[in-house]
């Protein structure tokens, strides 16, 4: 209770006294964490993957043993970041496996777009966009409740 001029102004906070409420709170905030934390580690580890397996194709003047030793070391940093994060998507019960593989597909052609146009310097096309429309719609099908 305060009193501010002579009036008297009762606050509750009994929406958050109770522990259910509270509990149910830090739930949703804990899952988005562990949500967004797999996300962040797909994104990552798509752009290693990216620079490992289409990065050579800029350099044209390298043999192909030394495009391949150099990918299989930028893979090494992409294997970093891509198991942890299935591993905390999936062992935490934020995704499934098959949600974590289409969620993984859909970055990896949003980071192999920017790639393209930016380090490869390649045009975009209408039926580029239409496929890439495909698959954000397969991720939206996948992420559904349809039980």
């Amino acid at each position: 209770m305060a009193v501010h001029s002579g009036v008297t102004i009762q606050l509750s906070l009994q929406p958050f006294s109770d522990s259910l409420l509270l509990r149910e709170i830090i739930a949703s905030i804990e899952l988005k964490n562990r949500m967004m934390n797999t996300i962040f580690l797909l994104i990552a580890s798509n752009i290693f993957m990216t620079f490992a397996w289409y990065g050579h194709l800029r350099f044209k003047e390298v043999p192909l043993w030394k495009a391949i030793l150099v990918s299989w070391g930028i893979a090494f940093f992409e294997y970093c970041l891509m198991v942890p994060a299935n591993r905390m998507g999936f062992m935490s019960g934020t995704f499934t496996a098959t949600q974590l593989k289409i969620a993984q597909e859909a970055i990896t052609l949003s980071v192999f777009i920017v790639f393209a146009l930016l380090f490869l310097k390649e045009e975009m096309k209408w039926n580029y966009l239409v496929s890439f429309g495909f698959i954000v719609a397969a991720v939206f099908f996948a992420f559904q409740k349809f039980d």
